[in-house]
């Protein structure tokens, strides 16, 4: 085990990037402000430097609302952030006080967006836990078919991409008119669920006609995990915790 001060004095940290990709970003999004003490223990935890843009964003940032707070991607943030917005220790089950025997289940959730749909970065072992891609890669639990996409790209990447203007692509398929004014004021807590839901045919002939409301985060995981294991007997795992919110 590595203490704190061999994680976060190391040479050539990636903050200084990742702090010019944020400002340099095509995409709208809000920044949300540090809890120092948060962010090392996460990365005490963690056993990630400062070298990594995973270690260097949790440790250097409160987390960051995309797109209208279409996508959330979780950093360490202190009590000033939007009410209802979880940190990346909470998202992971992450213990209050260090603990050398604690390992994620299966990988690391680094976002989610208001559909329900998760990115995780792959743990050491992908087919052990039934998911694609490699040891560190990113994958997609994709809500409009309840299974894990590998997306090809490891965590630095993947963040830049999508703060390059990715999710309009990305997502292209699963917005509708007006979704901005629907999305930007819900909490990260929140999500939006649909009828019919969003792996039916019938929601896909015709998205925009779907009824749409706010859940907890909590219910739109359970949905989403219990209806994957029925359809494919195979439970796609942790998709995060929000018990807290």
């Amino acid at each position: 085990m590595r203490d704190l001060t061999e994680l976060t004095d190391v040479e050539e940290p990636a903050w200084p990037l990742l702090s010019e990709a944020i400002s340099n970003s095509r995409v709208s999004m809000d920044v949300l402000p540090v809890d120092p003490a948060q962010a090392r223990g996460s990365l005490l935890q963690l056993q990630l430097t400062a070298r990594s843009w995973l270690g260097s964003f949790v440790l250097n940032c409160g987390g960051v609302l995309l797109d209208s707070g279409w996508l959330r991607i979780y950093g360490s943030p202190d009590d000033d952030a939007p009410p209802g917005t979880p940190s990346f220790a909470e998202v992971n089950d992450i213990p209050e006080r260090f603990d050398p025997a604690w390992q994620p289940a299966a990988g690391l959730v680094v976002a989610h967006d208001v559909l329900g749909g998760v990115f995780v970065v792959n743990g050491s072992d992908p087919a052990q836990a039934n998911r694609p891609g490699g040891p560190g890669e990113v994958l997609y639990f994709a809500p409009d078919s309840l299974r894990w996409d590998a997306l090809g790209v490891g965590y630095g990447p993947w963040l830049s991409w999508m703060m390059d203007g990715a999710p309009e692509q990305f997502y292209d398929t699963l917005r509708w008119p007006g979704w901005r004014a629907e999305t930007g004021p819900l909490p990260g807590s929140h999500g939006i669920t649909f009828d019919p839901v969003l792996w039916t045919a019938a929601n896909r002939r015709d998205l925009p006609a779907a009824r749409r409301r706010a859940v907890h985060m909590s219910d739109l995981m359970d949905l989403h995990r219990g209806t994957g294991l029925e359809l494919d007997k195979i439970d796609p795992g942790f998709l995060g915790n929000f018990d807290d919110y």
